[in-house]
């Protein structure tokens, strides 16, 4: 069980108590902490698959909670767990590398799922494999290394985008319908996430990669977006 530890940041006892008896059922090992000084504490004093972070708590916020344990932990998926669902607080949740967003209330199930799916991609993401390379124009991926670059020019991604791009060029010429990106980020939970944010960020992208006007990554106009297949 101790290899399977969660960290629960979450002041509200119901649902501490509700999470507590979810998680022991479902094999894992929660740790709950009431405020932002307890769970700093209680991450330092032990090893974890994961974080379920309330935004929301007593002597702070999760959002600055993530960022101080990315610094700490930074192998630690983290899953927001909170009843804000304005577009800023989610896209700030990703920018600050968190894996899910979770809005209050939620069915147990769903949110089960959701923390095998992130503890699966995490897996993934860090079993060795053989170098993986993408490629359109002067755009260059390394999947495994996580690392994108526009000719001899770094380009920094967040989570989030690096997700999507690798996505779209993995397979290139093919059109991505909004709802399909939204399903590959969010394990088909992208009806949780305000449309917008997928503009958002596909426009961010699109910067960080030099972009700006839509050369490489294609507007399908009320479809949704295609790689170019040269650039």
């Amino acid at each position: 069980m101790e290899g399977k530890r969660i960290l629960l940041v979450e002041d509200n006892e119901a649902i501490v108590m509700g999470l507590t008896y979810l998680l022991s059922q479902e094999g894992f090992t929660p740790v709950a902490a009431e405020n932002v000084a307890q769970a700093k504490q209680k991450l330092l004093e032990g090893e974890y698959v994961l974080a379920l972070l309330d935004v929301s708590l007593p002597d702070g916020d999760g959002f600055g909670f993530c960022r101080w344990m990315k610094e700490k932990r930074g192998d630690v998926p983290v899953i927001f767990l909170t009843a804000k669902e304005e577009e800023i607080d989610v896209v700030k949740g990703f920018d600050l590398g968190a894996d899910d967003y979770v809005i209050k209330p939620f069915r147990n199930r769903e949110l089960i799922s959701r923390i095998r799916n992130v503890l699966r991609r995490r897996k993934a993401e860090t079993e060795p494999e053989d170098a993986k390379l993408l490629r359109c124009g002067p755009i260059c991926m390394d999947v495994n290394a996580g690392r994108v670059q526009n000719g001899e020019t770094e380009v920094e991604l967040t989570k989030l985008e690096f997700r999507i791009l690798s996505s779209m060029m993995a397979r290139p010429g093919k059109i991505f319908t909004r709802e399909e990106i939204l399903a590959q980020v969010w394990d088909t939970y992208g009806n949780y996430v305000n449309d917008n944010t997928l503009s958002v960020t596909m426009k961010r992208i699109r910067e960080k990669i030099g972009d700006s006007e839509g050369k490489i990554i294609k507007t399908v106009r009320g479809i949704g977006y295609r790689l170019e297949e040269k650039g």
